[in-house]
């Protein structure tokens, strides 16, 4: 290769590049627009509303003054059948003290019909919610199954827990004390 072709060829590169770079620019009203708060501990748990597989709509600002666990997951994950029996142990120990549990079924990775199983095959006693366009999924930006947070009485983030199963006395030390401040 000659030269001059060389030259060309770096250059047609040069522009194409520039190009590019050009035509695949961040718009001005996006760079401007702040990305989505990604919930972690210490900021407001995002509200929600869902339904229940009950039909019932559930919606987590309600739950204002209670502590809160949400696990999202679905009915294929195995980490998921692993903690749902020490979630519903704990569940059943401290709801009378102000501790609810919401399920989140992440069914746009799973189908209704099996979370509605999976739920009844463990005698599930929480209530058990169908993000069924992936809203909270999306909203909570789950990138693991399960992944649950759990939420103190004042609407707070207190802990986040990505993947693996928690066994009951995680869950239940990470509750009592959030139990325990603001008890009346």
């Amino acid at each position: 290769m000659s030269d001059a072709n060389w030259n060309r060829l770096l250059v047609g590169i040069v522009l194409l590049g520039v190009l590019w770079i050009y035509v695949s620019r961040v718009p001005v009203e996006a760079s401007n627009t702040p990305a989505p708060a990604t919930p972690q501990t210490g900021f407001t748990a995002p509200d929600f509303t869902l339904k229940t597989i009950n039909g019932q709509s559930m919606t987590l600002s309600s739950l204002r003054g209670k502590v809160v666990l949400i696990n999202i997951w679905a009915s294929w994950c195995a980490p998921c059948k692993a903690e749902m029996p020490a979630i519903e142990n704990v569940y059943r120990r401290y709801r009378d003290s102000g501790f609810v549990t919401l399920a989140v079924n992440s069914t746009i990775q799973d189908n209704q019909a099996d979370a509605v199983a999976f739920a009844q095959r463990l005698g599930l006693t929480f209530p058990i919610l169908l993000d069924t366009d992936g809203t909270v999924t999306r909203l909570y930006q789950v990138r693991a199954l399960p992944t649950s947070f759990i939420v103190g009485r004042d609407g707070k983030i207190r802990d986040v827990i990505l993947g693996g199963a928690m066994n009951e006395a995680t869950i239940a030390s990470k509750i009592q004390s959030l139990l325990s401040e603001g008890a009346h």
